[in-house]
C-alpha cells in the first residue's frame, strides 16, 4: 500500500478523501490515506471524518521520514505551485490523483506530469499535454493539441478548444471558455460563464462574453 496524506482540509480535501475512501479515483485500492496536514493548527480537533489524523504543518512534513504521497487540495493557482515549492522533503513525492472516469480520446499521444488532480467527468481529445500541479475540478474538456503548463485550475465545466496553449498558474472559472488557438501566459483570472476570445494579458482579470480586463 501507497501511503497517502491530504494537505488541506477544506472543501476540495474533503472531496479527494471522499473519492479515495469510495474508490473513484484510480489505483485507490493501492492507496492508504494516514491522515491530513494542514498549516492552521487542530490540536483541539485534530481528527477529522474523511482526511484522518492531523499531522501538523509544512514543518511536520518536511520533517517526514518516511515515503508519502501528497496531494495538495487547494484552489487557488498561486497557493498550490507555493506549498509545493515549500516541501523540500525527498521522501515526499506528488502523485496524479485521476477519477476513473476521465477520459482520453486518444492514450497515445496523451502526456501528463506530477500532482495533478482530475476529478470525475473530465475528458481530453488528441494530443493533450498537462504539466504539473493543475487541477481539473469536475467536468473540463480539453480540445486537441492543448498544452497546459503548472499551477493552473480549471472550474468545473470549464471548455477549452483546440490549439491552446496555457502557461502557469491560471484559473479558469465555473462554465468558462477558451476559444481555439489561443496563447495564454501566466497569473489570469477568467470568470465563471465568461468567454475568452482573443489573447489575454498576463495578471489580469477577464470578464464577460466576449471577456474583457476587468478594473477593480
Amino acid at each position: 500500500m501507497k501511503k497517502i496524506a491530504i494537505y488541506g482540509v477544506g472543501g476540495l480535501g474533503h472531496e479527494i478523501a471522499a473519492a479515495l475512501r469510495n474508490g473513484w479515483v484510480r489505483d485507490a485500492e493501492n492507496w492508504e490515506i494516514i491522515g491530513y496536514f494542514d498549516d492552521r493548527d487542530f490540536s483541539n480537533a485534530p481528527t477529522d471524518r474523511l482526511c484522518g489524523e492531523w499531522l501538523g504543518g509544512i514543518d511536520a512534513l518536511n520533517g517526514w521520514e518516511e515515503p508519502l504521497g501528497v496531494i495538495l487540495c487547494f484552489g487557488n493557482p498561486g497557493t498550490r505551485l507555493a506549498v509545493a515549492g515549500k516541501i523540500i522533503n525527498p521522501m515526499i513525492d506528488f502523485p496524479n490523483c485521476i477519477a476513473t472516469n476521465f477520459q482520453i480520446s486518444d492514450p497515445e499521444s496523451f502526456s501528463i506530469g506530477k500532482g495533478n488532480i482530475i476529478q470525475g467527468t473530465c475528458k481530453v481529445t488528441t494530443n493533450v499535454t498537462i504539466g504539473d500541479l493543475n487541477l481539473l475540478n469536475g467536468s473540463v474538456v480539453l480540445g486537441h493539441d492543448v498544452m497546459v503548463g503548472n499551477g493552473n485550475v480549471f472550474m468545473p465545466g470549464c471548455r477549452v478548444s483546440g490549439d491552446v496553449t496555457i502557461g502557469d498558474s491560471n484559473l479558469f472559472g465555473a462554465m468558462a471558455f477558451v476559444n481555439q488557438g489561443l496563447k495564454i501566459g501566466s497569473d489570469i483570472t477568467l470568470s465563471p460563464l465568461s468567454a475568452l476570445l482573443t489573447k489575454p494579458n498576463d495578471g489580469n482579470t477577464y470578464i464577460g462574453n466576449p471577456a474583457k480586463i476587468f478594473k477593480f
